[in-house]
């Protein structure tokens, strides 16, 4: 029959272990025939018999074909002119058309019937490893998709690697900044120290943060914001580590910390001309919080770690160890950068500033090396339009609300564990994890925030809108909070946590107002704007934290020390940024020139 049926086709069958027809899934179909090449009018009577003849004798023989679901279908063994199949596996099905076949013109049989085809199993079957090479094949990619990708960061974007590992610093930023508020309870035991000495040492922290906010911004302009980073990171771990041989030295102490200060207060900026010059403007919101959302994560690993090691190694212990990670960061950075030879180095740094429709800095800024002489580094220091900066209301309304918040923010993160612990009759422990609460219910709040202020924007919602939205929202909320613990209603102590862990949660919806509006206003002099309202921004945590430690010691009252002075700084940092706040974008650089050219008229 096989022969006949040839003959009819001028070319011989290829055997084939299963096919696949349009049928049901349980039955053949009942009007398969089998097609030969010659049609039905060119065919002589004794080939259309044979034809026939051959298609009755195929009907009965029937073979399972495995297929890719409990049901099996039964199937022809052979029949000209249909594709051979293997297991059929989802994800690598094409659709052949009439030309792939070989089975004639276009209405020919190879185009009358559907063809499915996982090529590379079926050369595996042709080669003689039939159904037992295809599940080794099977097996193999499976192994391939389970392979695990090291190093985890490997295949994303450089702006997502960079962006991830700032925020890594930010981690370790605050936990040196935080463990100094948690080791200053067993060090004003050990060496004597009253409330006033103790808001000292840790006021001098923000000595050295706001002498570096304006050298930052502008280094990280000149030279990049990596290299201002990885150089902060590395001051800062030092200092850190240094700490207990100088202790018991007061001058060197605040020297140690003033240095640590000096480390972390170039890495906002750095970290804010990055984002500037490398996130769209739909994106910026999520970068900021991610960056600055580490901060928060750093408090709440430094609180949580730091009560068990001082109470198990000593409070030495914790300057050691924490310095130490900084000092790993650093490492782990280059390596990051030397894994990656192949992609866009420096994707986020200032030397490679990108324009294009994305929302990114459309400004170009020559590369500069480290050693840049000093006659350059002037002529660039004074290419920068100071005057217009504080020309506009925008840039002075960022700079008092920047001012407020600093001021609630620090004398809480500096004195909330001895408020606990005082206030409230808290354990050392108990105190600090109690103050792990803000910081986690500031990460919450920053994966609400941050995509909240995204979708507005995306969706049509003017800019400076959302940036109001968000900010008023950052200083009503522990107004608000503060308000009602500072009264005395004699509320129990887990009330008043809680109310203290949901205002200062809630405040890092500045993020995406206030944080975002350095950008927005001027890409290319983000950095150095942040360098300004965080210059003022500092003053609070030399001014404020000393203050409350001084009026702690007066007044004997922490609603009067703690509560009150921040409660008015929220409130009227809401007046002035409603009222003048603006996120349009503005041409410092043209305003600068228009101002040059009248003054010459």
């Amino acid at each position: 029959m096989r022969h006949a049926c040839s003959a009819a086709h001028g070319r011989s069958f290829r055997t084939s272990p299963r096919v696949l027809l349009p049928s049901s899934p349980k039955t053949p179909p009942r009007n398969f025939k089998l097609h030969c090449s010659t049609t039905s009018s060119s065919r002589t009577p004794s080939e259309a018999a044979m034809a026939m003849a051959a298609s009755s004798a195929l009907q009965p023989e029937l073979c399972l074909l495995p297929h890719a679901g409990p049901r099996r279908r039964m199937l022809p063994p052979r029949a000209p002119h249909l594709l051979v199949l293997p297991h059929r596996r989802r994800g690598a099905v094409r659709r052949f058309s009439s030309r792939d076949g070989g089975g004639g013109g276009g209405g020919g049989p190879a185009g009358a019937v559907e063809k499915r085809s996982v090529v590379p199993e079926v050369a595996a079957e042709r080669k003689g490893g039939g159904d037992a090479h295809a599940e080794e094949f099977e097996e193999e990619a499976v192994d391939g998709a389970l392979e695990l990708r090291w190093p985890p960061w490997e295949g994303l974007p450089e702006r997502y690697r960079l962006i991830g590992a700032t925020s890594l610093a930010f981690v370790i930023c605050n936990m040196d900044k935080v463990n100094l508020s948690v080791a200053i309870i067993p060090m004003s035991h050990q060496y004597g120290w009253s409330s006033s000495t103790a808001g000292l040492v840790q006021s001098s922290f923000f000595w050295g943060y706001a002498l570096s906010q304006l050298p930052g911004g502008w280094l990280a302009k000149l030279i990049g914001g990596r290299t201002v980073l990885k150089a902060g990171v590395l001051v800062w771990s030092l200092a850190t580590a240094v700490i207990p041989v100088v202790a018991g030295f007061m001058p060197g102490l605040v020297l140690s910390r003033i240095l640590v200060g000096i480390g972390e207060g170039v890495s906002p900026s750095a970290a804010t001309d990055l984002i500037a010059r490398t996130i769209p403007l739909q994106e910026r919101s999520r970068a900021v919080s991610v960056v600055f959302g580490g901060l928060a994560f750093g408090s709440v690993l430094g609180l949580l770690f730091a009560p068990p090691i001082i109470q198990n190694l000593g409070w030495e212990s914790v300057f050691y160890i924490f310095g130490l990670l900084g000092i790993i960061w650093c490492l782990v950075f280059e390596s990051v950068q030397e894994l990656q030879p192949g992609d866009n180095e420096d994707i986020l740094n200032l030397e490679n500033s990108s324009a294009g429709s994305n929302g990114h800095v459309s400004s170009s800024v020559p590369s500069k090396s480290s050693a840049s002489s000093l006659e350059e580094m002037t002529d660039s220091l004074k290419d920068v339009p100071w005057g217009e900066f504080f020309k506009s209301k925008a840039v002075w309304a960022m700079i008092y609300t920047h001012f407020c918040g600093s001021w609630g923010h620090y004398t809480c993160l500096s004195w909330l564990p001895t408020f606990f612990s005082e206030e409230l009759n808290l354990n050392l422990t108990d105190a600090a994890w109690v103050s792990i609460l803000p910081p986690l219910g500031s990460m919450v709040i920053t994966s609400i925030a941050a995509p909240f202020a995204d979708n507005l924007i995306s969706s049509g919602v003017d800019t400076t809108k959302v940036r109001k939205i968000c900010q008023a929202i950052a200083f009503l909320s522990p107004a608000a909070f503060m308000m009602l613990s500072s009264v005395d209603l004699g509320l129990p102590p887990w009330v008043v946590v809680a109310f203290l862990t949901g205002g200062i949660s809630l405040s890092n919806f500045a993020l995406s107002g206030l944080y975002c509006t350095h950008q927005d206003i001027s890409r290319e002099y983000a950095s150095i704007l942040l360098g300004i309202t965080n210059t003022v921004g500092a003053v609070p945590g030399i001014v404020g934290v000393a203050l409350v430690g001084y009026l702690v010691d007066t007044t004997h009252s922490w609603s009067m020390s703690l509560f009150a002075p921040s409660i008015f700084f929220y409130l009227t940092g809401t007046a002035v940024w409603l009222t003048f706040a603006s996120s349009e974008p503005q041409d410092f650089n043209k305003l600068a020139s228009e101002s040059l050219a009248e003054s010459n008229q």
